[in-house]
């Protein structure tokens, strides 16, 4: 069964229809790489069902932003912007071996790198914002507002609270627009609000706010990996892939985080984490850097 030269990619509703449309570059690329090593591929749907099944099943799996079910499975998700992705062993960004890896700005070019960003910024904002710094926290919060999680220093709440505390700024927090919120913890929030002058909440705009912040302060927010194409500084309160040029509580402690830093090097970040650790699905060698990492997760490619 393990050698079985199959494998089927477990996808939710949206994205498998795009790939049986041929619309979806990464899993189209992935798919042409391994067939063309030989291997019979098929799609699924990522249900319950199918997850429960699939250890038993012959071949080899990879899942779309989910835990790897078995020891012939792996994970993929897109690498928060652009064309970007990682394949790996388990679904945690946190433990990924791009989280332990040391970044070296050295050993980065620092011309290629800032004509990457230039060029990855105008993708991303065809209408370039107005980059400024109004003096304010951007604060995106995610889910679970009240409790600690095994990979967080704290709770989003006490996160809010460590923030009023140890900083003068003002604080705009802004919820997830994705998550839906207890009356717990909006009655946790409102009340935080409603003691803290300096503390606004919103529901929407933090896109839009992130322009005119002066940091970024989340858990692990996408939002702070994004601030840095427009040199944004990061403070994470919880483990991220991302932490190396942000000021992190759980990796450093809270007096070494809130300490002040120089101004990281964003540019040679982004080239770092983007360009050489993820995998570009518009790149030329896009299939052979698939291949080559399913080779090191041990697969028989």
């Amino acid at each position: 069964m393990r050698q079985t030269r199959l494998l089927t990619l477990y996808l939710d509703p949206a994205t498998l229809a795009r790939l049986r449309r041929g619309e979806h570059t990464f899993f189209g690329r992935l798919v042409a790489a391994v067939r063309g090593q030989g291997w019979q591929v098929t799609a699924e749907p990522d249900s319950l069902a199918n997850r429960l099944a699939a250890p038993g099943r012959p071949g080899y799996a990879l899942y779309h932003m989910e835990e790897p079910t078995h020891e012939r499975a792996l994970t993929c998700r897109r690498t928060y912007v652009g064309a970007f992705w990682h394949i790996e062993a388990q679904a945690a960004r946190w433990l990924w071996p791009v989280a332990q890896a040391p970044f070296r700005p050295g050993d980065v070019p620092a011309e290629p790198a800032r004509r990457f960003v230039a060029q990855l910024r105008h993708r991303l904002w065809p209408d370039p914002p107005r980059i400024r710094d109004e003096g304010y926290l951007l604060v995106p919060l995610q889910g679970r507002l009240t409790q600690q999680r095994s990979f967080q220093s704290m709770s989003p709440v006490a996160m809010l609270e460590t923030l009023l505390a140890r900083t003068d700024r003002p604080l705009r927090a802004f919820l997830h627009p994705r998550e839906v919120y207890s009356a717990e913890e909006r009655a946790a929030l409102d009340a935080l609000v409603s003691r803290a002058p300096r503390l606004s909440l919103a529901s929407s705009g933090a896109p839009e706010a992130l322009p005119g912040c002066h940091a970024v302060a989340t858990e692990n927010s996408a939002l702070a990996f994004e601030g840095y194409m427009l040199e944004k500084p990061a403070l994470l309160f919880a483990g991220a892939d991302f932490h190396h040029i942000a000021a992190s509580v759980p990796r450093d402690g809270l007096d070494a985080a809130f300490a002040p830093r120089p101004s990281p090097e964003f540019a040679r970040y982004l080239f770092w984490f983007l360009r050489e650790q993820a995998i570009n699905a518009g790149s030329g060698d896009c299939e052979a850097r698939i291949l080559d990492v399913l080779r090191r997760n041990g697969w028989p490619i």
